[in-house]
């Protein structure tokens, strides 16, 4: 996947609702979403009730939101890497995506598969605006 389409996917992923999706970044992103599902068996419905700030306490929807950092090759040793997904943004959502991720970092849970979810929570929390996922 070029650089582009994981920016516009990770574009999707903050700011979704405020971003018309092509074909083809539907596609990818829904591709992403395929193998994360499949990967974690996260169950349909908690990724949608996540869309709207109802973040299930839930260990696959937690990995779920993980597989998908790792996908993106986002997350290593631990640690949401910011500067990788800031790089990735497309220059119309920067300004509005960028201090949200760097004001959240990554926000340590009591595993990885937490500590990505606990740090969406702080980026919805930040940008209500935003889809914790695809």
């Amino acid at each position: 996947m070029s650089t582009l389409i994981y920016g516009l996917v990770i574009a999707i992923f903050l700011f979704g609702k405020s971003m018309a999706m092509s074909d083809e970044m539907q596609e990818m992103a829904q591709m992403l979403r395929n193998t994360c599902v499949a990967e974690t068996g996260v169950a349909e419905d908690l990724i949608i009730k996540c869309r709207s700030g109802d973040f299930t306490d839930d260990p696959k929807l937690k990995c779920y939101m993980l597989c998908l950092l790792n996908q993106i090759s986002a997350f290593d040793n631990g640690e949401i890497d910011v500067d990788t997904l800031v790089a990735m943004l497309p220059e119309e959502i920067l300004g509005k995506a960028e201090p949200v991720l760097r004001s959240c970092g990554t926000i340590k849970g009591t595993d990885d598969c937490d500590s990505v979810y606990q740090t969406n929570k702080c980026y919805y929390d930040k940008s209500p605006l935003q889809m914790c996922t695809f």
